[in-house]
């Protein structure tokens, strides 16, 4: 009975060409060409298995290895794309499309800080054994498709603080400054006071220790709180959030422009670096339950509509969409330099997980759409500007 379901499960999904092998053997193929992909069951799934979330269910089985895929995942993702309505579960949809709770309570931003911590507090030890020296855990910018790890982190942090146009002096807010490369670079490059707020305790403990290491104390500071509970009265001529608007949520997104609007002198500068989508759509179930709970992938164009009701003004937006492909390989290639020693710490289903997120993301960039903008404005008009961005790229 349950091969039957599946077997239809697998006949309505449309547009892709792909083998399924049952754990009994019998291999069966759908479409109407050569398969492009295999997804194989080791075994019978459980009672638990649930094609009304199928997001969830594969994910899971996949995590218990209960099943495996044979071939290049963005096939898969391709698979997901054409068929999301049938993927979605119909509860997600409606939770993404209910009234939102109020961001100002306490409960909220609670929620908020033990989302945070659930993916970034695993241990800096856990995120330094695939991140670069700098731990940057954002898309990197490559040069050159040979660039390493490292140097693409770099000239990521420079082009981002070459956009904003630092000058010395200046103070800079960084919203969700991970282990604070950019806010320090931005000291040290520019002689700008900088201040980065956190709500992981694991990334804050880290920053202060490296600030304290390179004496930049008085010059650089961070933070660990929501930065909604950042004063209005203090003011910042530069404001940036490198991968950090993709956590706040749906309901949240205006509350996030609202802030910088207020830290952020009349034509000051403000980068937001953030994953888009195409369109408006909730998180798979599966990427919410384990790897972003509450998180949300704004689209493009719903956070550009968002710009002129606090006064910003849109002066470059630039995709990142194959560079950040490019680094999620990297991450992966260094994240199966030590599965076998993570397996023994943490768990095959923990490395699984994490090695389905990381590939996934990579074929996600580059199959459906998803990308990477960064997007500088600026608050109200600012006429001092150079007329173009040529001295930014000139290193570039």
């Amino acid at each position: 009975m349950k091969k039957t379901i599946l077997k239809a499960f697998f006949k309505s999904i449309n547009g892709v060409d792909f083998r399924v092998v049952f754990w009994d053997g019998e291999a069966v193929d759908y479409g109407a060409g050569k398969p492009m992909l295999a997804i194989i069951f080791n075994r019978e799934p459980p009672v638990s298995f649930n094609l009304a979330d199928p997001a969830l269910s594969f994910g899971e089985a996949y995590m218990d290895g209960i099943i495996d895929f044979d071939g290049d995942l963005e096939e898969i993702l391709l698979i997901i794309k054409q068929n999301r309505d049938t993927l979605i579960s119909s509860d997600l949809k409606k939770k993404f499309f209910s009234t939102f709770q109020n961001i100002n309570s306490a409960a909220s931003r609670q929620r908020q800080k033990q989302n945070i911590q659930h993916h970034y507090d695993l241990g800096n030890d856990f995120f330094a054994l695939w991140l670069d020296e700098t731990m940057s855990y954002s898309c990197a910018y490559f040069r050159d498709p040979d660039d390493s790890l490292a140097n693409a982190q770099i000239q990521k942090i420079d082009l981002i603080l070459s956009k904003l146009q630092l000058k010395p002096g200046e103070r800079l807010l960084d919203i969700g400054c991970g282990w604070g490369w950019l806010i320090i670079r931005a000291a040290q490059q520019f002689n700008v006071s900088a201040l980065g707020i956190t709500l992981s305790e694991e990334q804050y403990n880290a920053v202060v220790r490296k600030i304290n290491e390179l004496g930049l104390s008085g010059r650089v500071e961070v933070k660990l709180h929501n930065y909604l509970e950042l004063p209005d009265r203090e003011q910042f001529d530069k404001v940036v959030s490198v991968g950090m608007f993709e956590h706040v949520g749906r309901e949240n997104l205006g509350k996030y422009m609202e802030k910088v609007y207020k830290v952020l002198v009349p034509g000051g500068l403000s980068m937001l670096h953030t994953i888009t989508g195409m369109d408006e759509q909730p998180v798979n179930s599966w990427a919410e339950k384990y790897i972003f709970p509450g998180g949300y992938i704004p689209s493009l164009r719903e956070t550009i509509w968002l710009l002129p009701l606090y006064d910003f003004h849109l002066l470059h937006a630039e995709s990142l969409r194959m560079h950040y492909a490019m680094t999620l390989d990297k991450w992966y290639e260094n994240f199966t330099r030590h599965t076998e020693s993570l397996k023994k710490k943490l768990g095959e289903k923990f490395v699984r997980m994490w090695s389905l997120y990381l590939r996934g993301c990579s074929a996600n960039f580059r199959a459906t759409g998803l990308n990477v903008y960064q997007l500088l404005f600026s608050k109200g008009l600012n006429n001092s500007l150079p007329l173009t961005l040529e001295s930014v790229y000139r290193h570039f």
